[in-house]
């Protein structure tokens, strides 16, 4: 049977719901809110749950609230569900301080920034105020559970492997200890700093307040929910494949990643969340393969011809403005998450791309992100 969009969603959701069946059962009958959840990773955060209470969950299912400003709208997939009975959408930004009425929540998710670099340094402020006085709202809610004995069960900041900055060599892969080179004036310094100063919040929460508050570093997630409007680099390369031009890169293809399929990251982001110890950050990637820039375009062009008819080729367009700050190497050790929190990404790039490919070709168009 040919794969589609959506078989490989649903794929994806059992493979999600099979790994967490510890995790999610942990929550059962209790409430999580996912803060950002109309966002790319909580497209697979907020429809995991959501697949795990129809398929294993019935009996204990979770109620998940989502918090999004849904500045651009709701978006296709997040109101087609609207109706799920053990979902329940606010539209709030989270910037602001918090709505009048919360119900007491168990688990907390603060996904809410934005994360293109596109996107981040077209609102610099906009970021920071999400990443800092956002966390620092949610965080009191915490507290004040705390201090009326209605205990927060698990709280997980987003934070980002931009803290690490452009790393030495040496400290390449990096593990969670490397404690970053990173400019403070630089244009993606409105990320990278906030989230630097939201784990500081959250350590300090959680030495203060005795709080269970985790943080994850994510590292270069991509796959279903990333819109092709992002303008992250996949999004783009697939954009070029389904008008048929020419891929255009704005480097010469020299830096290098690894890459993780998001169903494996949100695998471990629950993982953290549910597991992690309390004022502890846990990278979430994968070791290996490190691939250059250039090594991705052709990969993707190769699966455009195969799957696609693409007929286009490569192009290096180098954008100097686009590339200040912008490290030259990201690998991270993720052996404090695979030894602590049992850990094990298994969706090599190869197929992760091709499952990617897939959904754009479903996805193809979407607002501008």
């Amino acid at each position: 049977m040919k794969e589609t969009a959506q078989s490989i969603v649903q794929s994806d959701l059992g493979y999600i719901a099979e790994r967490l069946r510890d995790e999610f059962a942990r929550m059962g009958k209790k409430r999580l809110l996912v803060v950002g959840g109309a966002g790319f990773l909580g497209y697979y955060l907020v429809q995991s749950v959501l697949h795990w209470n129809k398929t294993m969950g019935s009996g204990s299912p979770i109620a998940l609230t989502v918090y999004d400003n849904y500045i651009r709208g709701v978006p296709a997939w997040l109101s087609g569900l609207a109706d799920d009975p053990h979902l329940t959408l606010v539209k709030h930004d989270i910037s602001k301080p918090l709505p009048s009425y919360i119900p007491d929540f168990q688990y907390i998710v603060h996904g809410g920034s934005i994360a293109s670099p596109v996107f981040y340094r077209k609102y610099p402020i906009e970021t920071m105020d999400s990443n800092v006085n956002g966390l620092r709202s949610l965080l009191e809610y915490a507290k004040r559970q705390g201090e009326a004995k209605k205990p927060v069960e698990g709280f997980l900041f987003f934070s980002s492997s931009e803290i690490y900055g452009d790393p030495t060599p040496d400290s390449i892969p990096t593990p969670e200890t490397y404690r970053g080179y990173v400019s403070c004036t630089g244009p993606r310094a409105c990320y990278d700093e906030s989230k630097r100063y939201g784990e500081t919040l959250c350590v300090n929460f959680t030495q203060q307040h005795g709080l269970p508050i985790k943080v994850a570093r994510p590292f270069n997630n991509y796959g279903p929910g990333l819109k092709i409007t992002d303008h992250r680099v996949l999004p783009d390369f697939a954009r070029d494949v389904f008008a048929n031009r020419d891929i255009i890169m704005l480097s010469d293809g020299s830096p290098k990643r690894t890459f993780c399929y998001v169903a494996d990251a949100v695998i471990g982001y629950y993982k953290v969340l549910t597991i992690g110890r309390p004022g502890e950050a846990y990278n979430v990637g994968v070791e290996t393969p490190e691939i250059s820039m250039a090594e991705l375009a052709d990969k993707v062009v190769t699966l455009g011809r195969e799957l696609f008819g693409y007929t286009g080729k490569v192009v290096k367009k180098i954008d100097a403005d686009y590339l200040v700050d912008n490290p030259e190497r990201r690998c991270p050790i993720i052996k404090k998450a695979r030894t602590e929190l049992g850990y094990e990404p298994s969706v090599l790039v190869d197929e992760g791309l091709r499952r990617s490919m897939i959904w754009y070709s479903g996805n193809r168009e979407a607002e501008e992100a």
